[in-house]
């Protein structure tokens, strides 16, 4: 069977600043929460690599760039790092940043391939987390100074904008479950922090179509599709309950400008509602994006719980359900996360059905696995594995296409092997391997895949 794509489909990667660039304090950028954190606690970081240990990016963009060509890359996603292009957080702009920013961007278009700027990728410039970060509206403020900075600096030639990635990962990581700065486990201020984004983002937005320039602004939402385990009601509400704490939270603001209710209304009854003002509601209802951006890695299953909540416990959103790992489920064991290729055409049509079929694309999507070097052959990792994990999604992608859901293209996590948080190196998810002590490049047999893929605009099955 040929899977065709439709005309002008977007094949590409995503990465970020602060997973690549490296430099992480030079060249004018101030620390962001993962250099304060890493000089703080390296042993939470694998094998102790920071963030000054990434890929290079700063240092080898246009042999990136031309290897990104080399791969049929018609489109790629990167971030602007806070911290590099405005140091101080909210006033004038580095210079050096602009002039690496503006190499980029012009390369990438100079190469036929169109660039994909987020503003925001959890990298906190750690001047403004210590003025609260996301729980202060003053940072929020400054959030928006520095999105209208990067309008009027590359609005000009960069047409595809997105305001934040993933932005409950913070939330969760940083204010629930302590697997990001500042480790807090307090649900109120992880309401606070999830709400303030949504106003950073609407700002945003607004400000975008202040300025006029040709374009449009997205924002990328990572999506878990929750399964419940049975049809049984007591399973169905959990998953539902699931359903609004991890993706309508985000999902509903920013494509029905509002909030569900029974969301509210849940965090109401517990006390948990952040404090809001009369003017947020408008503005939020104004932040409807043009392009949603959807990141798939793997589906929540849930179930309801089996024992009591105690009451002593910080408020969290497991009070009401609990993970059910479902037998037979194909796993990533590298990685811990179940394979179900399926749930990015469940998405689509969830966005389809009830969403009302907006523009979207899957702006990330991709398979980490620890040691890669054992699958090296003649010089090169032949990860069949990351090619069948890309094959099989694209797939159920092309049947959601096929069926009228509004779905532009389809980028890989990631470009080149990066360092990844707390994990580093641990996982690889490049097309491109690194050699982390010689920082040599080498194109992975998924990579060639990939680049024939892109160029016939789909494969045969």
């Amino acid at each position: 069977m040929d899977y065709v794509f439709p005309k002008n489909f977007w094949w590409g990667s995503a990465s970020s600043a602060p997973q690549t660039e490296g430099e992480s304090l030079a060249y004018g950028k101030t620390p962001t929460v993962w250099d304060h954190w890493f000089d703080a606690q390296p042993e939470r970081f694998h094998h102790g690599v920071g963030p000054a240990q990434t890929s290079t990016f700063y240092q080898n963009w246009k042999a990136d760039i031309a290897l990104l060509k080399q791969l049929n890359h018609n489109s790629f996603r990167t971030s602007i790092s806070w911290a590099r292009l405005i140091p101080d957080g909210n006033g004038e702009v580095n210079p050096q940043a602009v002039e690496f920013y503006n190499q980029v961007i012009n390369e990438l278009l100079a190469q036929g391939i169109t660039p994909f700027i987020n503003l925001f990728h959890f990298d906190m410039p750690m001047v403004l987390q210590e003025k609260g970060g996301w729980e202060s509206r003053e940072v929020v403020a400054a959030y928006e100074h520095y999105a209208r900075t990067c309008f009027a600096l590359f609005g000009d030639r960069v047409k595809t904008w997105f305001t934040f990635n993933e932005p409950v990962v913070p939330v969760e990581g940083g204010y629930l479950y302590d697997f990001h700065y500042p480790n807090v486990v307090d649900f109120r201020r992880a309401a606070t922090v999830a709400y303030h984004t949504i106003l950073a983002h609407a700002r945003a937005v607004k400000a975008w179509r202040e300025c006029g320039a040709a374009g449009e602004i997205g924002i990328i939402l990572n999506l878990t599709p929750s399964y419940p385990r049975s049809q049984h009601p007591a399973d169905v509400k959990a998953a539902h309950i699931a359903d609004l704490f991890f993706n309508r939270s985000f999902l509903d603001p920013v494509l029905r400008g509002s909030y569900p209710e029974d969301l509210v209304s849940l965090l109401n009854e517990y006390g948990m509602l952040p404090v809001s003002e009369p003017e947020d509601a408008a503005l939020i209802s104004d932040g409807v994006v043009d392009l949603l951006g959807v990141n798939y890695y793997q589906p929540r299953r849930i179930k309801c719980r089996d024992s009591v909540v105690n009451p002593a416990s910080p408020f969290m959103p497991e009070w009401f359900f609990s993970a059910y790992e479902m037998p037979g489920r194909k796993m990533n064991p590298y990685r811990g996360w179940e394979i179900y290729e399926r749930g990015i055409y469940d998405i689509l049509t969830n966005l389809r059905e009830n969403y009302g079929n907006p523009r979207c694309y899957i702006s990330e999507n991709g398979m980490g696995v620890e040691n890669e070097q054992r699958f090296e052959k003649d010089g090169k990792i032949e990860d069949q594995y990351r090619i069948d994990f890309v094959r099989e999604h694209l797939k159920w992608l092309h049947k959601g296409i096929s069926e009228g859901s509004n779905c532009l293209g389809y980028h890989m996590w990631t470009f080149i092997d990066n360092w990844s948080w707390c994990n580093a190196y641990k996982n690889r998810y490049g097309f491109v391997s690194l050699d982390i002590k010689t920082q040599q490049r080498t194109i992975k047999r998924s990579g060639e895949w990939f680049s024939q893929t892109a160029e016939r605009n789909g494969f045969t099955e």
